[in-house]
């Protein structure tokens, strides 16, 4: 049916040809397969254990859920950021992205797993009743004390549902073929999620306006989401910190995160799930230029916030300069910076570098690595600022030593990571990692 090219495109005849070889990728299951699920399972409860032993310290000493907070910080943007991935290439009409959208689009689910490790941060940021500092400053406006940990909770079930939303509603073409293809229960289950699409002009029409809608909405709420968590749940803990640019800037962070991810995604898809005749060196290339660009922008963020600390020398932002970048984090700092910006901007220059599989895959790695200790040198540090609950304090009092990870953190961290994988692997056996319908339709 295939034929593998020189740049590893597929070559295939017929639209049923595809559609044929691709379900039949889908339902191939191997020892692989079964024994990856035992592996991700098992550190997934070694994630549990980790938290309940984390729980028994309570949740009144912020100081300890610091690494807690940047694990929930960085899947939201790694994971969560993904799925722009495939909204902005698909407005942008690029044929490119095809065999590329389904698997930034599956990230969709880790959304659920986000929103679990989301409720002890409600519990750990204290209420506006503490009298700490505050977005809400029309607090004592009989505000809700709590005000700020519901209305980020909404935010997040929202960001949520829309993932899943554009998921569901991108995939209902594969779901109705996998109806046709199957039997027994699984026949009936398809036909429940394939919600009686037959393939009408009607049906295609609304899906693409639907498609749209659900992608802009998720973008915007992407954007808020990051507001609150990044105001209410970072920078309202330090003193002196006011940086206008940071909602925005985290944002970025998502999208430049979101790229390397699918791109590790894609090699392990090629590598390990048999799809290298539809994820050729082409769409590596493509989202290596993309990568390239965020990477670059994100010097463009760092800079216009820095510039304002260090130019403007005050005694507050003096100590947030310090606590963040040049005091005991300098050495977080300096691998984020290499790992985020020098490396790609110096490597994915080259075009030899950037039209290979391995040398974005290994870039991305880099940047998901960066982007991992970048969500570190912020909410460790801050989450260890002992006087957060005076309102009226606009300086760091004494900058605190760097907190290092305990077991239990290295224990949630590998279980949650796991539980992110495992929750994709599991999502990509239920619809097809590859949109059979895209490919189709591009022929």
């Amino acid at each position: 049916m295939h034929n593998g090219s020189a740049n590893g495109h597929a070559t295939v005849a017929t639209p049923a040809g595809v559609t044929h070889d691709l379900l039949g990728r889908h339902r191939t299951y191997g020892s692989k397969f079964r024994w990856t699920l035992v592996v991700l399972g098992v550190l997934f409860v070694l994630g549990i254990v980790g938290f309940v032993i984390r729980i028994q310290d309570g949740v009144s000493d912020p100081s300890v859920w610091g690494y807690y907070a940047a694990l929930f910080v960085f899947i939201l943007t790694a994971a969560q950021g993904a799925p722009l991935v495939a909204i902005a290439p698909r407005i942008a009409k690029a044929h490119w992205r095809r065999p590329v959208t389904r698997a930034a689009e599956l990230f969709a689910v880790v959304g659920v797993l986000n929103l679990i490790l989301f409720i002890p941060l409600i519990w750990v940021l204290p209420g506006l009743d503490d009298g700490r500092r505050s977005l809400w400053f029309f607090g004592e406006l009989d505000v809700p004390a709590h005000f700020p940990q519901f209305l980020t909770t909404v935010a997040l079930i929202s960001l949520t549902v829309l993932g899943l939303a554009l998921l569901w509603v991108s995939s209902l073409p594969d779901l109705a073929a996998l109806r046709d293809s199957t039997t027994g229960s699984r026949q009936r289950w398809y036909a429940r999620l394939a919600h009686g699409w037959h393939g009408t002009s009607a049906q295609w029409n609304m899906q693409y306006h639907r498609m749209g809608i659900l992608g802009a909405f998720y973008f915007v709420t992407m954007i808020f989401v990051h507001f609150m968590v990044s105001v209410d749940f970072l920078m309202a803990l330090v003193p002196g910190w006011i940086d206008a640019l940071l909602p925005i800037t985290q944002t970025h962070n998502a999208m430049q995160a979101g790229v390397a991810t699918v791109i590790i995604t894609m090699f392990l898809l090629r590598r390990f799930g048999g799809y290298q005749d539809y994820i050729g060196v082409d769409h590596f290339w493509a989202m290596g230029k993309l990568l390239f660009a965020l990477s670059l922008l994100w010097f463009w963020f760092w800079f216009s916030s820095f510039i304002v600390f260090w130019y403007g020398a005050k005694p507050g932002e003096q100590g947030v300069l310090e606590l963040l970048t040049v005091g005991p984090y300098l050495p977080v700092f300096m691998a984020v910076f290499a790992l985020i910006f020098l490396i790609p901007m110096f490597t994915m220059m080259w075009n030899p570098v950037r039209t290979s599989v391995w040398g974005p895959t290994i870039i991305a790695v880099s940047v998901l690595v960066g982007a991992l200790l970048d969500k570190i040198r912020f909410y460790v540090p801050a989450y260890s600022v002992t006087d957060m609950e005076d309102k009226h304090t606009l300086l760091v009092g004494q900058v605190p030593a760097a907190v290092m990870p305990e077991a239990a953190d290295f224990m949630i961290w590998v279980g949650a990571l796991a539980g992110v994988a495992l929750s994709y692997v599991l999502a990509s056996k239920l619809i097809p990692a590859v949109s059979i319908w895209e490919q189709t339709e591009l022929l």
